[in-house]
C-alpha cells in the first residue's frame, strides 16, 4: 500500500493539517506546535462527547499527544461554504445549519469532559468576565494597533465601561451547548449531511451565540433577507415559549457585537504577530456588521464612542499594499 501526505491550508490557529492517503482511503493528520492540550486533547475529547450524542464530527483514529500529532477521520473536501457561494437557494443550507444548532442545544452541557481514563476537564461557561476577556482583544490588538498606546488607552476605559452595561442586559442564561465558532467554513457537507469541525472551544453559553456566529459570518456576505429569514426560522423551529423574540434579538445583537469586536482583535493579532495578512481583507465587513447591529438603541452610547475612536475612513483602511 502506498502512503502519501499532502498539506492542507491551515486556519487561524497554531495547527497544521495534512491529508494522509492510504491507498484509496484517507485520513487527516493534525499537528500542533503550541496549545497542544486544547488543540489536540480537548478537541478529540469534545468530539467523542458529541459523537456519542449524534453529532457528526471527526472520530479519533490514533493519537500521539506527546509528539503533538493526532490522526482523525477525514470528512472530505466539501465545505458548506463552497456550496452556499454557488447556490441560488442559500436559505436551504442556512436552515440545515439552524437545525444543527438546535440539535446541539438539545444536548445538556456537561460539567466535566472526560479526557483520559481517570482524568476530567471542567467544561467552561460563559459569564460577563469571559465576554470581557474576549472583547479585550479588540483593545489590546486592533485599537492599540491603529491608534497607538496613548489614544487607545483613553478610549478603552470608555468603551469597556459601556460594554459592561450592555453585557448586563443579556437575558438568556448560559445553559446551552455552544460551539463558539459556528460558521459555514467550520461545517463540512458530506452526502447531504453536515459535519462539524473545530469543536475545541465549545462552552456552555447563550442560545443566540452560535446563531449570531452563523448569520453574521465575516467570511461570507449574504443578503439581509437571508439573515432575517434564518433568525426567524430559528425562532420558529426552537418552539420554545420562553423565547420572546425581542429578548432573543437583543441577546443576538449584543453577542454579535461582542463577537465581532473580538474578531477585529484576533484578525489584527494574526496580522501583527503571525504575519498572516490575508485576514485583514475581512476587517471592513466586520465593521459593516458592527454598524448594522449597533442600530439597536441599546448601543446608542457605544456607537458614539466607537465613532470618535475609529473613523469611517479608518474602518475601511487597508494596512498593507
Amino acid at each position: 500500500m502506498q502512503f502519501k501526505l499532502k498539506k492542507i491550508k491551515s486556519d487561524a490557529s497554531f495547527r497544521e493539517f495534512f491529508r494522509l492517503y492510504k491507498g484509496k482511503k484517507t485520513s487527516i493528520i493534525i499537528t500542533a506546535k503550541k496549545e497542544r492540550f486544547k488543540n489536540l486533547i480537548v478537541y478529540t475529547s469534545i468530539n467523542k462527547f458529541l459523537i456519542k450524542r449524534g453529532i457528526f464530527t471527526p472520530k479519533l483514529i490514533s493519537s500521539h499527544f506527546k509528539e503533538g500529532i493526532i490522526e482523525i477521520e477525514d470528512l472530505g473536501k466539501d465545505k458548506l461554504l463552497d456550496h452556499i457561494r454557488v447556490s441560488k437557494n442559500k436559505f436551504f443550507y442556512y436552515k440545515k445549519c439552524v437545525d444543527l444548532i438546535l440539535k446541539l442545544q438539545k444536548i445538556t452541557p456537561p460539567k466535566k469532559i472526560k479526557i483520559e481514563s481517570k482524568k476530567y476537564l471542567n467544561f467552561s461557561k460563559y459569564n460577563i468576565s469571559e465576554l470581557h476577556k474576549e472583547s479585550d482583544l479588540f483593545f489590546d490588538w486592533y485599537l492599540y494597533g491603529v491608534l497607538g498606546k496613548k489614544k487607545s488607552k483613553k478610549f478603552k476605559f470608555k468603551i469597556k465601561r459601556e460594554l459592561n452595561k450592555i453585557y448586563k442586559k443579556i437575558v438568556f442564561k448560559n445553559n446551552f451547548l455552544v460551539h463558539r465558532d459556528f460558521h459555514v467554513s467550520n461545517i463540512m457537507y458530506i452526502n447531504k449531511k453536515l459535519g462539524l469541525i473545530d469543536t475545541q472551544d465549545a462552552i456552555a453559553g447563550n442560545p443566540a451565540y452560535d446563531l449570531a456566529s452563523l448569520i453574521d459570518d465575516v467570511r461570507l456576505k449574504v443578503p439581509n433577507k437571508i439573515k432575517l429569514d434564518t433568525f426567524n426560522y430559528y425562532v420558529k423551529k426552537s418552539n420554545n415559549k420562553n423565547y420572546k423574540t425581542i429578548s432573543l434579538k437583543n441577546d443576538f445583537d449584543i453577542l454579535s457585537v461582542q463577537r465581532n469586536l473580538k474578531i477585529l482583535g484576533i484578525f489584527f493579532r494574526l496580522y501583527l504577530r503571525d504575519n498572516k495578512k490575508e485576514y485583514l481583507k475581512y476587517l471592513p465587513y466586520v465593521w459593516t456588521l458592527l454598524e448594522k447591529r449597533m442600530k439597536n438603541n441599546i448601543f446608542n452610547n457605544l456607537e458614539k464612542i466607537l465613532s470618535k475612536a475609529v473613523s469611517k475612513k479608518l474602518r475601511k483602511k487597508r494596512f498593507f499594499k
